[in-house]
């Protein structure tokens, strides 16, 4: 065994084989991939997994990753055997409510690219003749999917990879690493060390114990998943030795019940979510994967000795058996002939885990992976150790995305068992969870339930919707309602919050936007260097700016407050935001998260200075304290950092004080705001009015695909101050076209979206682009929706078609914002 290697993957099941291939074809062959199994059914969930590839998800991203997963495995063979079966993939709807989530979904896979199509029962009964048709609604069609054979994948992959250069090795378990400086240096395996750049760990289930091995958090759960195999089944197709095709009818979910079905030769696989979630605990798990190495039939048994594989639990599949049985009568002839409760990870949101820990420097991650998603993460995951950064944004799957809390093993458990439990189900995006809660509460938060207060949550923060103490400003008002599906988490009330603010003054609870403290110094030479505008500026100074990726594409949008010479605030998007800059920051700089230990109230509307004056000991006129200005100050006897500035679009100050003033302060505003009818907002008020002004959203509007110049966030990028991550990217895209746009749209029908629709041109069959947010401007009286677009169709005034639910709705390229765009209202 060589005893050097530039990376070391952990893990040779398809993740990892994956990754391997895709580095090779980069140019990166000095690679080794271990796994403590046989090469290549190496025991863990590759080996067992029944191999289904739907690629239809609410996740553009997730999407993504399937749709290249089945373009490069319907390329694979391996020995004349395919490494992929395009039968297609139905999903039926036996309700009006599930019916009506296809017609969602049909507008999905338009948007992200995937072609697809609502059948009537009998057109499903076509294509499955087991099922029975007067059951079912009808059903969503994309011939595109099918089955992955994940052994035959991986060593295909893993075939390619070996003739470019890449080592494997099986039976080789990882026992320790050597951490020195904060950087991994080297793995201890049971063949001996083998010194390294950077590891990748793609152990599956195993990965939580690679990852302590180093002193890295994983923060994933272990669940078994129950899978059954029938008996022979009438009329289904010829048995594997009289040369019977092993699939060709669609895959097939039945999601009102949980389970899926596919085709084994004359059999059926059925896999259920519908029973109880059953966790296993790392200290459960076996240390080695069993077998030979043998490929398992994939989906048809075999599992015999695998670690990965639990014991069937008949109870727990009589309820899903039942329901199979229904949708498919000809079940009720035959019998299980074999099950499995098949471990694999889950995480508290339902993604994957990827890319570098934040703890060790050289370590990354690529877990809870599934089989649907394996090559797409591959080439992500090649792309960003070679480059930097991924082709496909990733933010959505990020390790770094998870703060302290979420990597405790309470919260994983709770939060991984609930994205079990809804992994079939119809979720609204703004639908809470509902435990642990709450878990993350402002200093405000006593006084809010008070009043009434709708919570819907967010990274944790029980952050209010609206207030039903608010519920008299609703009287007298003309008030759009969403339909249902928009208007699920609405009321009546968040809309007059958003008026009356723009006619008076609220108080907005901001506690939950992250923020750090960046001093010492070297601060101002690090801000420079990862931001795109000049902060070379006097103490006293905000500046909205920009961090790119080295594509020169926005990783994130921020705000830099600078307080003195050698200390910054900075509002960021979350935990990527801080680990990006604590990367980048040396010995003279210090990166402090801020956010649990200081709060913040957003104080805007016409009359805000009327209520904060008589409080503050500093003038705040607009003469003394202008737009776009940070100074620090008492409000009464509470001290303040006040920035103003309005995500909302209106006169007002972002207020911060550390958290045990945080009462003290509402207590003040509150008092003094009595007069001006100053009243407390909820976060419908504050999406709605952003919308109008529009303020872009990052991670909704834009993100690590999209540069500057197509956001609509040029104003922000300074290439004159000199070198910054991203730069001269930038400007070699700038030397090319601008091919697309974010634009806004009206919405000429009145009809409220929710983000992700596909758009069309007015006659046009194939989506053009896609919605970001979208909701009611209750003070414009129109209709708003973000898009992207492309650039010959960006001018105000084009017509275009919006489709919701299927069905297509006038939309038209208006000028952006359409609220107040020359900025009269802040700057007053």
């Amino acid at each position: 065994m060589d005893d050097r290697a530039r990376i070391l993957i952990v893990g040779a099941g398809i993740v990892g084989s994956s990754t391997a291939y895709h580095l090779a074809r980069a140019g990166i062959t000095d690679v080794l991939v271990v796994d403590q199994g046989p090469l290549f059914a190496t025991g863990g969930s590759s080996s067992h997994a029944p191999g289904l590839v739907f690629q239809t998800n609410n996740s553009e991203l997730l999407t993504r990753l399937a749709s290249y997963t089945v373009e490069r495995f319907t390329s694979d063979t391996i020995d004349g055997k395919p490494c992929f079966h395009q039968v297609g993939g139905i999903e039926v709807a036996t309700t009006p409510q599930r019916w009506e989530d296809l017609k969602r979904k049909r507008g999905l896979a338009a948007a992200w690219g995937v072609p697809a199509e609502l059948i009537g029962p009998h057109e499903v009964a076509d294509r499955i003749p087991q099922v029975e048709s007067s059951r079912i609604f009808g059903g969503l069609h994309v011939a595109s999917d099918g089955i992955a054979k994940p052994v035959r994948a991986a060593e295909a992959m893993a075939r390619e990879a070996t003739r470019l250069g890449v080592r494997f090795l099986g039976n080789t378990e990882v026992t320790g690493f050597d951490v020195t400086g904060g950087r991994v240096r080297a793995v201890h395996t049971s063949r001996g060390p083998v010194e390294v750049e950077s590891v990748l760990c793609c152990a599956g289930i195993w990965g939580p114990k690679i990852g302590a091995l180093a002193g890295v958090s994983i923060p994933v759960q272990p669940l078994a998943h129950q899978y059954a195999v029938t008996g022979p089944i009438a009329g289904l197709g010829a048995a594997k030795e009289h040369g019977g095709a092993e699939v060709a009818q669609p895959l097939l979910r039945h999601q009102d019940a949980s389970v899926y079905f596919r085709q084994i030769h004359d059999r059926y696989g059925i896999g259920s979510y519908q029973h109880r979630v059953i966790p296993v605990r790392a200290d459960e798990l076996a240390p080695t994967a069993a077998g030979d190495g043998a490929e398992a039939p994939s989906g048809g048994g075999g599992w015999a000795g695998m670690a990965s594989v639990h014991p069937f639990t008949p109870q727990d599949f009589k309820q899903p058996w039942d329901d199979a049985c229904e949708l498919l009568p000809v079940l009720e002839q035959a019998e299980i002939r074999e099950g499995m409760n098949g471990l694999f990870l889950f995480t508290s949101d339902g993604m994957p885990v990827l890319g570098p820990s934040r703890e060790v420097a050289g370590f990354w991650v690529a877990e809870a992976v599934w089989i649907t998603h394996s090559a797409g993460v591959g080439r992500a995951m090649a792309e960003w150790m070679a480059d930097g950064s991924p082709g496909i944004d990733l933010r959505a799957a990020d390790l770094r995305r998870f703060e302290d809390f979420a990597h405790s093993p309470a919260y994983v458990g709770e939060r991984s068992a609930q994205s079990f439990r809804e992994v079939y189900d119809v979720v609204h995006p703004q639908q809470p969870p509902l435990r642990p809660r709450p878990l993350r509460t402002t200093p405000f938060h006593e006084r809010e339930e008070r009043l009434g207060a709708v919570f819907l949550e967010a990274n944790g923060w029980e952050r209010p919707h609206w207030y039903a103490s608010n519920e008299s400003l609703v009287t007298g008002r003309e008030i759009v309602v969403p339909g249902e599906w928009a208007g699920r988490y609405f009321s009546p009330i968040v809309a007059a919050e958003h008026q009356a603010a723009r006619e008076g003054v609220a108080m907005f609870d901001m506690t939950s936007l992250a923020r750090a403290e960046v001093s010492g110094r070297g601060a101002l030479d690090l801000l420079q260097r990862l931001t795109t505008s000049k902060l070379d500026r006097a103490p006293g100074y905000v500046t909205y700016t920009l961090m790119l990726e080295h594509t020169g594409c926005i990783r994130g949008d921020i705000t830099v407050a600078r307080l003195s010479e050698t200390e910054f605030q900075v509002g960021c998007n979350g935990p990527r935001d801080i680990a990006w800059l604590r990367a980048h920051a040396d010995d003279t700089t210090s990166v402090r998260d801020i956010t649990g230990g200081t709060c913040c109230i957003g104080l805007w509307g016409p009359r805000a200075r009327a209520v904060l004056a008589p409080l503050a000991d500093i003038d705040v006129s607009h003469e003394a304290f202008r737009f776009f200005r940070a100074k620090r100050l008492f409000v009464g006897e509470v001290p303040v950092t006040a920035l103003r500035l309005s995500y909302v679009g209106e006169l007002g100050w972002e207020l911060y004080t550390s958290a045990e003033f945080g009462g003290r302060l509402w207590d003040l505003l509150a008092a003094q705001g009595a007069e001006h009818g100053i009243f407390p907002a909820g976060r419908g008020a504050f999406n709605g009015m952003r919308l109008e002004k529009g303020y872009r959203a990052w991670g909704a509007d834009m993100n690590s695909e999209h540069d500057p110049d197509e956001a609509g966030l040029a104003f922000a990028v300074k290439p004159g101050k000199g070198e910054f991550v991203g730069r001269d990217a930038l400007l070699r895209r700038r030397e090319r076209p601008v091919r697309r746009r974010l634009c806004c749209l009206h919405v000429t029908d009145g009809t409220v979206l929710m983000g992700a629709e596909p758009v069309f041109t007015e006659t046009g069959r194939d989506a053009v682009g896609f919605t970001t947010s979208a909701g009611y401007g209750h003070s414009a009286g129109m209709s708003l929706a973000y898009a992207w677009l492309p650039a010959e169709l960006a001018d105000a005034g084009t017509s275009l078609r919006v489709s919701y639910f299927d069905r297509r709705h006038p939309a038209a390229v208006v000028a952006d914002p359409v609220f107040d765009p020359d900025m009269a209202r802040m700057r007053s």
